[in-house]
């Protein structure tokens, strides 16, 4: 999870249910390949700061949902991994 989030300085715009069963929660901004970008975080602590991640939680491996803005509905669609 991006700290962005986990700190509660950036609301969760993107979140990913990779195909090994992994939970990934993104910013959609920053980007979170760099150092220290992401850490291992409690989901219900981010969940307690945006109960709209409940909205996604039942989303099958394999697929990623995305919304524009905090205000904005999710979208899921199925993951497309580049070669």
């Amino acid at each position: 999870m991006q700290r962005t989030v986990a700190n509660g300085e950036m609301r969760a715009l993107v979140v990913v249910h990779d195909d090994e069963g992994d939970w990934l929660i993104g910013d959609g901004v920053n980007d979170p390949n760099v150092d220290d970008a992401c850490g291992l975080f409690h989901l219900g602590h981010v969940i307690e700061m945006d109960p709209s991640l409940m909205q996604v939680l039942d989303m099958p491996a394999a697929h990623i949902a995305t919304r524009e803005s905090a205000a904005s509905a999710w979208e899921i669609a199925a993951l497309q991994y580049e070669d």
